[in-house]
């Protein structure tokens, strides 16, 4: 979660929603527990959007599968809050973030630490959901731009190359 105002950025809080208290098998009560700790999460901090990570096909078709309805879940609660939905490739992000599209995480954690200027190097997975909300932040801006100079209102895919927004 960060504040954009502009070009500034500023850090507000990072986590994870865990579900290794559930049994591996309980799929359903691991959504619920994605569902709630969403719900929860953007009911404390009143986040105006969300930024999503669009994910690839793994290898093993099992792994993609409940990859997919975890997501499923995850934009199921940010769009029950009623929230606007933008989604971006990790290569998309690591591009805006580091430069290239090829960076490692280390990197990504690094310029993530700089962007928001943050005490520590945050998490691997906290720094992937901080570069999504940079990304994004950075993005809107040319999208709300892009749209007061058209009347034409553009919220369907292809808003950012390969990205989507609903």
């Amino acid at each position: 979660m960060i504040d954009a105002e502009g070009p500034r950025l500023a850090y507000v809080a990072s986590g994870t929603i865990k579900t290794s208290g559930v049994e591996v098998g309980d799929l359903p009560a691991r959504l619920k527990i994605l569902f709630d700790g969403i719900r929860e999460v953007t009911a404390r901090y009143q986040p105006q959007c969300a930024a999503v990570e669009i994910v690839f096909v793994n290898v093993n078709p099992q792994s993609t599968l409940l990859l997919g309805q975890a997501r499923g879940a995850a934009l199921t609660a940010l769009v029950s809050a009623d929230l606007l939905v933008s989604e971006y490739t990790a290569l998309q992000m690591k591009k805006a973030i580091v430069g290239h599209g090829h960076a490692k995480k280390e990197q990504i954690q690094a310029m993530v630490q700089r962007l928001l200027n943050l005490p520590g190097l945050p998490g691997k997975d906290a720094a992937d959901a901080l570069g999504l909300a940079i990304m994004h932040a950075h993005a809107r801006t040319s999208f709300e731009a892009m749209s007061r100079s058209t009347t034409l209102q553009r919220r369907q895919h292809a808003q950012f190359k390969g990205g989507r927004t609903y």
